[in-house]
Parts: C-alpha cells; structure tokens; sequence
C-alpha cells in the first residue's frame, strides 16, 4: 500500500518524470504485454459499430453477432457497421470488477488513509477562519480599526473559500487534470500566502491576502466530497462524508481554542503563523502520500501509458473520448456556468443549499456570541473561551455515533442487489437534525446568565453540532446519490452559498446581540431555523417526483 501511494503521488509522478517512467514502474511498464488485459473488448465493438461505447439504443445490439473476436470482425467488413459514426479505436478500461487501480477497489486500509488525508487538509484550511478571530480585537488595536472592520478578516476569508471551489471542483472533473494537482498546487499557494497576511503592514493588505489564503485554500472544502465518493460504493459512502464531516467540525471548534491561548502572549500574528505550520505539515504530508482518486484521470493515465508501450495511437479510454468532444465552450460551461446553473435551476439542489447556508450563517453569527456571554458575563480569559467551544466537538461526536449506528443497522438493509438506493431515503436524519437547531439557540440564549452556571450553555451549544452534522451528512450523499455525474459541481455551488451565508451574517452580529441582548438574539436565529425545517420532509415527499423531471438529476 505505501508503495502505491509514493508511487501515485505528487511526488511520485514527479520522480516518473524525472526518470522517464524507469522509478516507481506500473505493472505493464514491467511486463510490455500486460497491457492487452486492459482492452474492454465489448465496448470497443460498440465503439466501432456506432460511435459509442454504450450499447446501441435501438436495440440492434444481438444482432452484432456478440463482442469481442465477433465485433473486431465486424470494424474490418462493412456489415452492420455505421461507417459514419463507427471509430476504429481499442478502448483501455479496468481489467474487471476486482482491478486494484480503480478507487473503488482499494484496500479498506488504502481508503480510511487516504480518507484520513482529506480530513487534514479540510480541518487546516477550516481552522484557518476561526482561528483569526481569537485575534480580532489585537486587529483593532495594531491596526486602528472599528470591530466590524476587523470582523471582515473573518467574512473576507470565509468568502474566498466559497468562491474558489466555483472554479477548482469542475476543474478536477477534467480527466486531463484530476484532482491531485489541485489540491497539491492551491494548498502549496495557500501556505506561502500565510507569510505576506502575517506580515501585513496596513490592514488592505491583511484582508487582500486573507481573501486569496481562502480562496487558494478552498478545494478541498468541496472537491473533498467528491474524493470520498471517488472511494466509497454508494453504501458506504455515508460514513466517509460523516468522518469528513467530523473534521470540518473540528476546524471552527479547536480555532478560537488553539489561537485564544497564541494572542495572549504573540498578538494575533501568532494565529497565522499557527495556521501556516499547520498547512505547511499538511502540504508535505500530501506532497508525499495523496494518490490520484479520480477513476477518470487514473485511465486516462492508464491510456496514455499503454500508447507509449504498445506504440499502437488506436488506444484510447471512456473519459478522453468524453474530452475530445468536449469544445471550449463545453470546458468553460463545466467549469464556470455549471455549478452556478445546477444551484439556482435544480430545485433539490437549491433548497438543500439554502438550507445547509442558514445552518452555516447561523453557527458563524452565533460564534460571535461566545465572546460576550462567556467573558463578559463570566470572565473568561482568550484562551478559556475556547475550552468553551468544546461543547460543539462532543455533540458531533454524539450525532456521529448515532447517525453510524442508524447507517449500519436501517440504512444498509435498504440498499438493492446492485447497491442502489433511492436519494430520498438519504434524509431521515436532516428531518431529525433540524428541530435540534432551535433547540440549541433557545437552550443558550436563555441559560446564558450569571446566575446560572457556565456549563449550562456549553451544554447547549452541543446541540448544534448535533443539528449541523445530522444536516451536512444527510444533504450531501443525497446531492452526490442525486447528481452522481456531477458531484464536485453540486458540492461547489453548496459551498458557494454556505460561504456567502457564513461571509454575510457575522458582519451584524455583535450590533444585534448587543443591542437584542443574548436571549432575544439567539432566539431570533432560533425562529430562523423553526421556519426551514420542513424543507427535507418536503423533498422527501416530493423529491422523486421532482428529479423525474430533472434532466440533470438520477432516475430512479
């Protein structure tokens, strides 16, 4: 397993390059006739019959004479060849069902590492907004500006990881790119832009460089789903977005806690300083151990190596015929347009996203709360604020044992014979989740007093996280189950208006709690989050219906 994973690399990939493909070898590269057993000779004959490696649709496929040997005869004679459409290619695909390059196919350990992976890079760019904010009032003072001013360091950050995976995700779906370079190549701009934030010498420059840390550090906050479900069949898929999930929980969670203790002996320097060493870890880590996992670019790959063993330029696979296809127009459309289309023309898509950016909004206003109730009505220093935090990170541990639990003893069972299941049944934990959202602001907003004791609204806060993951891994294997084709997309247009939500609503947070007070304000928010509960009972109810009518959307 180690092996593999140096060997597909970004630093593997490099030392092929360097050493002409004479390092790090794949099987066929060691045995020149290994390659034939990645020929599909079946689609290959439809290739060459009609242009396409489906089977023909109006239903001349028996009369083919079968595949294989019989088709191959077929491409040399003119019968019942469409001498039009037909190709005379060999179409490279995975050797079978148990062919261990397919991501699908890895060991269980393969997968949980490289899953493992995702959530260190998603927690080192999540931490990246919390963390800022131990440090905002030593923003005000070095800087000399107002509290909502050096709010914005937050927002502007928060919006840059919004806007980026609009342009990052649809480019890993690009077979010629995949998602390794991406990830490698924003996070290694994402740690050097640290330098210039932390050493900014007017507060422009701070938020320039805050904007571009995020938007830089923004893929995997997207792309990271898309990643899981490159490894896991669509019943298992589950967990790995829940263990995702957990570490984009822990990010906003362990942010104030790490940066609260860092300003009061640095100023709020140290906080990026912690974030580049964190990232910095993270970018060599993967630099060395994070393999390719899209299926599309691994054959793609896969293909180009065949050619430059075999010499023979027929070869190709499924994904280069899709890119040869696709005009500029087409690459523009899938990188720029689709995820914004997908978001506002999809229903299902737009009021998950709606939804999961109230929740979003709502946790980064709410945060803003933590300062006032826990030092200024208990007197808490920096850093014990963030032991405040706390709270959030045992809630999600709870959900995650709970939502586990209902995963493996309901949900499996319910999945067919060739590992489907119908989208909707993905919601039943959002329509549990969402009553705990306003249970959390009521609980804290009403026990945040002096004269009763703190740990009741840390109590409280922990229903939140229960309220954020049930929603979170409810909502996004239901877009990846709805929209399978277009994952990173969909999950890019939902951080795009999470983000937006999350950049927006902290701007006016301190005004509304201070004028509201605690109690009023929390439950202002907690009205909110009453009003859009019904929306997964609805698309449960009606979501089938609705991608019958999607012509995007998975039938069932």
């Amino acid at each position: 397993m180690v092996w593999d994973l140096i060997r597909d690399s970004a630093f593997g990939h490099l030392v092929r390059l360097a050493t002409k493909g004479k390092v790090f070898q794949y099987d066929e590269e060691k045995d020149p006739s290994f390659w034939k057993k990645f020929i599909n000779e079946e689609k290959t004959g439809y290739l060459s019959h009609h242009g396409d490696t489906s089977p023909p649709e109006d239903g001349s496929e028996e009369e083919l004479g079968g595949v294989g040997a019989g088709l191959e005869k077929e491409r040399d004679s003119e019968n019942g060849k469409d001498v039009e459409k037909g190709k005379d290619k060999q179409v490279i695909d995975w050797y079978g069902p148990e062919d261990p390059d397919n991501p699908r196919n890895w060991s269980r350990a393969k997968k949980f590492f490289v899953t493992f992976e995702i959530v260190f890079l998603t927690f080192s760019v999540y931490i990246g907004s919390a963390i800022y904010t131990a440090g905002i009032e030593d923003v005000m003072r070095v800087f000399g500006v107002s509290q909502v001013a050096a709010t914005v360091g937050l927002t502007i950050y928060v919006a840059g990881y919004g806007l980026g995976p609009m342009l990052w995700a649809p480019m890993s779906e690009v077979p010629y790119i995949g998602r390794n370079p991406i990830y490698v190549a924003t996070l290694f701009v994402f740690v050097m832009f640290q330098i210039p934030t932390a050493l900014a010498s007017n507060f422009g420059m701070l938020l320039a460089f805050r904007f571009l840390t995020g938007f830089f550090g923004s893929p995997a906050l997207a792309t990271g789903g898309a990643t899981i479900a490159d490894m896991y069949a669509p019943n298992k898929q589950a967990y790995g977005l829940a263990i995702w999930g957990i570490g984009a929980v822990c990010g906003p969670v362990l942010g104030p806690l790490i940066g609260g203790f860092a300003v009061q002996v640095e100023g709020w320097t140290w906080t990026i300083w912690e974030l580049m060493w964190l990232s910095g870890f993270c970018l060599v880590f993967l630099f060395f151990f994070l393999p390719e996992t899209s299926s599309t670019n691994i054959l793609y790959r896969r293909t180009r190596r065949m050619r430059k063993i075999s010499g023979d330029s027929r070869l190709t696979c499924e994904p280069e015929i899709m890119a040869e296809n696709m005009t500029g127009k087409d690459i523009v459309v899938m990188i720029l347009v689709r995820p914004i289309t997908l978001n506002f023309t999809e229903p299902m898509v737009f009021l998950l996203n709606l939804y999961i950016a109230l929740i979003y909004g709502l946790l980064y206003i709410w945060f803003e709360s933590f300062p006032i109730v826990f030092i200024e009505i208990y007197g808490f220093n920096l850093g014990q604020e963030g032991l405040a935090f706390l709270g959030l990170l045992v809630g999600a541990f709870i959900a995650a044992t709970c939502l586990f639990t209902w995963l493996y003893f309901h949900q499996e069972k319910q999945f067919d014979a060739d590992g489907n299941l119908q989208p909707e049944k993905r919601l039943p934990p959002a329509m549990v989740g969402g009553f705990f959202v306003p249970i959390c602001l009521f609980w804290f907003g009403w026990s945040s007093r002096p004269d009763i004791h703190w740990i009741m609204p840390i109590i409280g806060s922990s229903f939140f996280s229960i309220a954020a993951f049930l929603l979170f891994n409810s909502a996004l294997p239901y877009l990846a189950d709805t929209y399978p084709e277009y994952a990173a997309s969909v999950f890019a247009g939902n951080d795009l208006m999470r983000s937006s939500f999350g950049a927006g609503f902290p701007l006016f947070a301190s005004a509304m709690y201070n004028r509201l007070g605690v109690g009023w304000a929390s439950s202002l928010l907690a009205f909110l989050g009453v009003a859009f509960i019904p929306i997964p009972f609805v698309l449960y109810i009606y979501g089938a219906r609705l991608r019958g009518m999607s012509k995007l959307a998975r039938k069932d």
